[in-house]
């Protein structure tokens, strides 16, 4: 499977009726903390959808924790982190991972970026759990951070950051994923 870099995928209005109409009637935020609004999950939701298709799974609605991961592909436990946006992604703009979340098991993190203008999911890329780790930045509830566009924000829970160029293109993971 070629995947370019920063594949972008329209978002059916089907699915994304179907997501609204399932997020009016549940909450699938089941963290302990920072678990997102309507519209987070909303974003997350789509993401992880459209992953699962991509690697040729069904989606099914489901209440309660996942466990961490959103998905087992050929062994391994993926998790989806999706980021909503109003523009297109760029190699320095930066994915969040909540940190409490790295107690999880998982193996695999896909990060991508839903650009709510344009109706577009990217997929930014992914990581093994070790390889982020390594790789982020650990930044404290608090921090003030500063936007390439110069705005400030303060961090509102333990987050690692990851820039894009930091990312490996969805397309090698298909070249590490067991053949059975």
């Amino acid at each position: 499977m070629k995947i370019d870099k920063y594949q972008k995928i329209i978002i059916p209005n089907k699915l994304k009726t179907e997501v609204w109409e399932y997020l009016n009637e549940n909450n699938i935020g089941n963290r302990f903390e920072f678990n997102g609004n309507k519209e987070q999950q909303f974003v997350g939701l789509v993401g992880e959808i459209i992953i699962k298709r991509l690697f040729g799974l069904d989606h099914e609605f489901k209440n309660g924790f996942d466990g961490g991961f959103d998905f087992v592909y050929k062994g391994l436990k993926i998790d989806v982190k999706t980021m909503g946006r109003n523009v297109d992604v760029k190699d320095y703009f930066v994915n969040n991972f909540v940190a409490h979340q790295k107690q999880f098991d998982c193996d695999i993190y896909i990060f991508c970026s839903l650009n709510k203008k344009t109706n577009e999911l990217t997929i930014c890329g992914f990581l093994s759990k070790k390889e982020l780790l390594k790789l982020s930045v650990l930044y404290k509830k608090g921090d003030k951070r500063t936007r390439s566009n110069g705005t400030t924000f303060q961090i509102k829970t333990d987050s690692y950051e990851i820039q894009n160029k930091d990312l490996k293109n969805i397309s090698k993971l298909f070249y590490y994923l067991p053949k059975n």
